[in-house]
């Protein structure tokens, strides 16, 4: 195993340490546990804060997303483990401005179920929690099972739109819904081509041999749905965008806003190439593509590999897509 690190107890909180340092005008941790990071200004009186979590792992995903017009906090688990129920409702007492908090997370059972043991708390201490988690994977679940799915780059959509709801005052039925509303209308697809190395015992996240590539594969390694050679660049594309535009049921005249995202070990000259076929397919198909997004967003450490999202947009999602928004890793304005 080759990784910087010093010991591997210790990657997590001293990522969560550098982080801190580089960006102090933006992030603080309210306490003593530093797995608990909040907006500088947190908590904004009168405004919903919105808390969201996982396991360590994905930078920029979880933690990169709170600051301005995104997430107000994040509650910090152990690499690809949850964070505790005790984490989560010290991150929601952080950001609570008296407006209630909505819980927006991917779709992973220990996260479900500490953020619901958290709910609980909160209730105990007056604050108002909705929920809201991410199930965008279309590989993970059949369309009729959608609940089911499991939330991964394409959350960050909700985060978009839900924070700039919350930044403009909205109640927190209102913000819930939108992301709601965000969640119902966004795909994603990824391939795998290699694991990712556990910085904690060195195994691999998943096996895959030389020249094989899997279609369908989790953040964690799940399984996906499809494993064969790998093939060129256009038809990996063609097999991603093909599953999202019938899930999503797009057709001639739609809008959408596409996230084409690093797994963590791929070179951003790649996704490039990808997203000119995905360009090529939809321009075919009559589907305008209003807004792109190039880069690594959610990604599982070293694993080599790409997702695509669509997001299906109308005037409201589009405008909150292009709300104002600032984090040590976003920043939109």
């Amino acid at each position: 195993m080759k990784k910087i690190i010093n010991k591997p107890e210790d990657f997590v909180n001293e990522m969560i340490e550098g982080i801190l340092l580089a960006h102090p005008d933006k992030l603080k941790t309210p306490g003593d546990d530093p797995r608990i990071l909040v907006r500088a200004d947190a908590p904004v009186a009168g405004k919903v804060g919105i808390v969201t979590g996982g396991g360590s792992g994905h930078l920029p995903l979880f933690k990169g997303y709170v600051g301005h017009g995104l997430c107000s906090g994040v509650a910090i688990g152990n690499v690809f483990s949850s964070p505790s129920s005790q984490q989560c409702f010290e991150a929601t007492k952080a950001v609570s401005g008296g407006a209630g908090v909505l819980y927006l997370y991917g779709n992973y059972g220990g996260d479900v179920f500490n953020f619901d043991l958290a709910a609980d708390l909160a209730e105990l201490e007056d604050i108002e929690t909705r929920t809201v988690v991410g199930r965008d994977d279309v590989a993970s679940q059949p369309k009729d099972n959608r609940l089911e799915r499991r939330g991964v780059a394409g959350l960050i959509f909700a985060y978009k739109a839900a924070g700039a709801a919350a930044d403009r005052g909205d109640s927190l039925r209102e913000v819930a819904a939108v992301a709601e509303d965000v969640v119902d209308n966004t795909a994603t697809m990824g391939i795998g081509l290699s694991p990712t190395i556990l910085p904690t015992t060195g195994a691999l996240s998943f096996d895959l041999p030389d020249g094989e590539m899997e279609i369908g594969i989790g953040i964690h390694g799940e399984p996906g749905i499809h494993r064969g050679v790998l093939e060129p660049a256009d038809a990996i594309t063609d097999r991603l965008v093909d599953a999202l535009v019938e899930d999503l049921e797009l057709a001639d005249g739609d809008r959408v806003a596409v996230l084409v995202n690093g797994m963590g070990a791929t070179p951003l000259e790649e996704l490039y190439v990808m997203y000119r076929r995905v360009h090529q397919i939809l321009s075919g198909r009559g589907v305008a593509i209003s807004r792109n997004y190039i880069g690594e967003y959610a990604t599982s450490l070293e694993m080599a590999g790409a997702s695509i999202s669509l997001l299906k947009l109308n005037d409201d999602r589009l405008a909150l897509l292009d709300a104002p928004a600032s984090s040590p890793f976003f920043q939109e304005v």
